[in-house]
């Protein structure tokens, strides 16, 4: 069950585990002071080889120093590495040792700075210190899935720190070096800058810029250059990747491509032998790219299927070998292309049209990089001579990158390209000019954001925004000043954060109509073992006396978000109410962790940092086990959350993203919690702004983001949280919302039961989908059997599971926090728990004190946060392990019946849950 923490990074990121690494941090009532954790004499560098210790490297480039490494031959934890190598860091007031804040080296400046981040709340997605990894022999960075605490080192193992920001998937923000650079197998290019040049801020405004791209367009449908009667059917195209870029839904662009999609027009751009010759494989690949992002079909495209031409014209050998064929040049090439776009953008089309391309014409586009790394534009022979350009840079290597299998020609033109950028913030057309040029840059800003160098992108787009003609659109050259469409369509992706290959990318849609697959209400026996699974969540190497969860173990630090999200995982199974009892009196009855922080340290209430996400999170588990969230903690939570509702967006950042959101809630899933607290506590009028700010971040797929105030996907966990909230709501509208929600969330299945989170396939996204699909049992019965088969093939002997299929073996505590509770199929807006019959038990001294240790049974693999490992017997409850036995026998039936029963109630008694 998601915590705040979780959904601000990790995909309800996350979500995705965030990179923890943790500092002394003590918090002494209303205030708090950093205690720097002070670095060791870290071992020299050359005593770490590929079979010996382990080497860290930080990225201080965005603040204007270099990469520094650091080498420990001991190494133990991801934590430890990168202390023992030398650097320092900070936490945060809100998460404690649990989050990496700021980074320093020795006894230098710690960044970022404190007037740039107060390291109060958990760092925003888009500036914080993201962790990589590459184990032994591994030549690319995976973003870790676990906390820096958590990762167990082996020999030969490489660390990075960077700081800027990913999407959820980390497949941006990546280290601007390799894992072999940091190992010293080579030696980083003193030449590539580390931080672009220093320019103002500034951004493309996009809707100026498609208001006259649209407003180019003749009878809304087609560019027709002045003096002409035929369609420009290739600047008709960068129209539609244009208006394509900024809303896929676009009418304009939808209309264009249908005007591109008939017979007519495509045979005579695509098709000028004949319906029957060979295709120009340039314009057949500017229409694929056309109908992938518009949402139509490239191989039924003009009655012509283009991806398979463009597969069957691939040009089969050099020229001179054998007999000659037509339009060929050299093996690979798609036929007819002759420049480097077409066949890139063949390329393209082919990944994102689900259809492999031939590896001899991606391998081609190799042999097109120059010695600095750039590309040239022409389609040349391996040695012929070559001129790069950032155009053709750019386009190829978003080819290469999205292809995959030429991570070294990526790296070298991602080089050149930072190399390249002139001191204005610019690129030039080609290397040898010194102005810059808006379609090249644009085209730059476009590849190096899809990268993950954002700063550089971003200092693209100042200069763009400063070139911007008042009309909207932008000229070919720096001082051209009449509007051009080429140039403005390509300036328009840029802007708005997108590139070919992201614009043309398949989504999915959610289905229409009903399935046909007859309601099955899936059988108890075929999920995971959920008493093994509390036993795992209450064993005391993991429940600091029974009570909470460390955030790193031995740090003596509650995560109290983990400990809420246990909670809830025994309230919805039933299984051990003892101790659900000890962690509820431990929340409300002012129980104290290692460091003497209570609940309300937490949530911050009554602090200008109030967090609506954390206080709606601890107000719902007091609904949830029949206590009182007006008095929970020694606090009104309700009252609160009313407090924390805003009036307006506010410049403060992370505060108010808009009217209606809660302060400080940085993502759906902790808007969410907020809004399930205040309807089930019965203040409806009260939540009506804030339901109102959460329905209007569901997209048109029907699906939600994840993300609040800063750009973000659509993902799982987010869209079955954000459902859970809006299915308390009995009108017409907001159930027509939540059916929609479902039917998005059923279409991301994936075919072994999983569902896609940012860690992978993950455990998290999985639990949550299936208490979302719940929510219409009867409908979605098959896919949640599915769903809760998958949690079962990824429970492990000590009963905990793993954070993902196919990730780092051992279990996690907050994946199996999400898969127990989550399996039940209960949602948060019915979970109920008595605790009748249960006895009170003392709570532990309030005093700061050293935290338990963490008990590791022989034979079991390293855990996570929390205390990670540790297996043993099924925790004491009171109850006989038959009894046990057969309440999770029925407890996924009474489950899902409970969650529908709610949800039928609701539509008779106005939304009470």
């Amino acid at each position: 069950m998601g915590t705040e923490q979780q959904a601000k990074r990790t995909s309800g990121t996350r979500r995705r585990f965030l990179s923890f690494v943790t500092a002394s941090l003590l918090t002494l009532g209303a205030g708090a002071a950093f205690l720097t954790v002070p670095s060791a004499s870290a071992d020299p560098i050359g005593q770490c080889t590929a079979t010996n210790g382990a080497v860290v490297a930080v990225d201080f480039g965005p603040f204007g120093g270099a990469v520094e490494r650091g080498c420990d031959t001991t190494p133990t934890t991801g934590y430890e590495l990168l202390h023992a190598a030398g650097f320092t860091t900070e936490g945060t007031v809100h998460d404690g040792d649990a989050f990496v804040c700021r980074i320093g080296k020795g006894s230098g400046a710690r960044h970022p700075a404190p007037d740039k981040e107060d390291c109060v709340l958990t760092p925003q997605a888009t500036a914080y210190w993201s962790y990589w990894i590459a184990s032994p022999g591994q030549r690319k960075w995976t973003y870790s899935p676990l906390g820096a605490m958590e990762r167990t080192l082996k020999p030969g193992d490489v660390d990075a720190w960077v700081f800027g920001g990913t999407d959820i998937g980390g497949t941006k923000g990546r280290p601007g070096f390799t894992p072999d650079d940091v190992r010293g197998l080579s030696t980083p290019d003193p030449t590539v800058p580390t931080a672009p040049p220093g320019v103002p801020a500034g951004s493309v405004d996009v809707p100026a810029a498609t208001r006259w791209i649209a407003g180019s367009l003749t009878d809304g449908e087609r560019v027709v250059d002045e003096g002409a009667t035929t369609a420009n059917h290739f600047l008709t195209t960068e129209a539609v990747f244009a208006l394509a870029a900024t809303d896929r839904t676009s009418p304009v662009a939808r209309k264009a491509a249908a005007f591109l999609a008939a017979p007519a027009q495509t045979d005579a751009y695509a098709y000028p032998s004949g319906k029957d010759g060979i295709p120009d494989a340039t314009a057949a690949a500017r229409l694929a790219l056309v109908a992938e992002a518009t949402g139509l079909d490239p191989r039924a495209f003009g009655g012509h299927d283009l991806l398979g031409d463009l597969v069957t014209y691939v040009c089969p050998r050099d020229i001179g070998d054998g007999e000659t064929v037509d339009g060929c040049y050299t093996k690979g090439d798609f036929r007819t292309a002759g420049y480097a776009d077409g066949q890139a953008m063949a390329v393209i089309a082919l990944v994102n049209g689900g259809v492999a391309p031939p590896a001899h014409a991606v391998s081609r586009l190799t042999a097109l990089q120059c010695e600095d790394g750039g590309f040239t534009s022409i389609l040349i022979r391996s040695g012929g001579a070559c001129q790069s350009e950032a155009s053709a840079t750019a386009l190829t290597t978003l080819a290469l990158a999205r292809a995959g299998g030429h991570e070294d020609a990526v790296q070298r033109a991602r080089a050149h390209l930072k190399r390249s950028q002139l001191p204005t913030g610019a690129w030039p057309a080609a290397a040898y000019e010194t102005t810059g040029n808006p379609a090249a840059t644009a085209w730059a800003a476009q590849a190096l954001r899809a990268l993950g160098d954002e700063t550089f992108a971003d200092a693209g787009a100042s200069w763009l925004s400063r070139h911007q003609l008042p009309a909207g659109g932008f000229g070919f050259a720096e001082d051209d000043t009449d509007t051009r469409l080429f140039p403005t369509a390509t300036a328009a992706i840029a802007g708005a954060g997108s590139d070919l290959v992201a614009l043309a990318t398949k989504r999915t849609d959610p289905p229409t109509t009903p399935p046909t697959t007859p309601p099955v209400t899936p059988p108890a026996g075929d999920g995971p073992d959920l008493k093994k699974g509390v036993a795992y969540l209450t064993h005391p190497g993991r429940l600091v006396q029974g009570r909470y969860y460390e955030a790193g173990a031995g740090t003596g630090h509650a995560d109290y978000g983990m400990t809420i999200d246990g909670a809830y995982s025994l309230a919805a199974t039933g299984m051990d109410n003892a101790t659900l009892r000890n962690i509820v009196d431990f929340l409300d009855k002012g129980g104290k962790d290692g460091k003497g922080r209570g609940i309300q340290d937490w949530t911050r209430v009554g602090t200008a940092y109030a967090g609506g996400g954390s206080i709606g999170k601890a107000a719902l588990l007091a609904e949830a086990v029949g206590r009182d969230p007006r008095d929970f903690g020694g606090r009104d939570l309700i009252a609160a959350l009313a407090k924390s509702t805003c009036a307006a967006k506010t410049s403060t950042r992370q505060e108010c993203a808009g009217k209606g959101n809660y302060t400080y809630a940085t993502s759906v899933f902790s808007q969410s919690l907020g809004v399930i607290a205040q309807i089930r506590a019965g203040e409806t009028a009260a939540a009506a702004e804030p339901v109102g700010y959460l329905k209007s971040l569901q997209t048109p797929s029907g699906a939600w983001v994840s993300l609040i105030g800063e750009p973000s996907a659509a993902e799982v966990d987010s869209t079955a949280m954000a459902a859970m909230a809006v299915d308390l709501l009995p009108d017409a509208a907001s159930q027509a919302a939540v059916d929609k929600a479902l039917a998005w969330l059923a279409a991301q299945q994936k075919e072994d039961g999983g569902f896609p989170g940012a860690s992978g396939n993950s455990v998290n996204s999985a639990a949550l989908a299936i208490q979302g699909l719940s929510l219409d049992a009867p409908r979605y019965g098959a896919r949640i059997a599915r769903a809760r088969a998958f949690l079962a093939s990824q429970q492990n002997a000590d009963g905990g599971f793993t954070i993902a299929k196919g990730g780092q073996p051992g279990s996690d505590v907050r994946a199996s926090a999400q898969a127990v509770g989550g399996a039940t199929g209960v949602s948060f807006g019915a979970l109920a728990r008595s605790l009748d019959g249960t006895t009170p038990q003392p709570l532990p001294g309030s005093r700061v004190t050293a935290s338990a240790p963490v008990i590791v049974t022989p034979g079991e693999a390293a855990g996570s946060a929390g205390g990670g490992t540790g297996g043993g017997d099924l925790a004491s409850t009171g109850v006989q392990v038959t009894g046990l036995a057969a309440m999770a026998a029925a407890l996924v039936l009474t489950g899902w019946a409970v969650t529908r029963a709610a949800r039928r109630r609701r539509g008779t008694t106005g939304g009470r849950a």
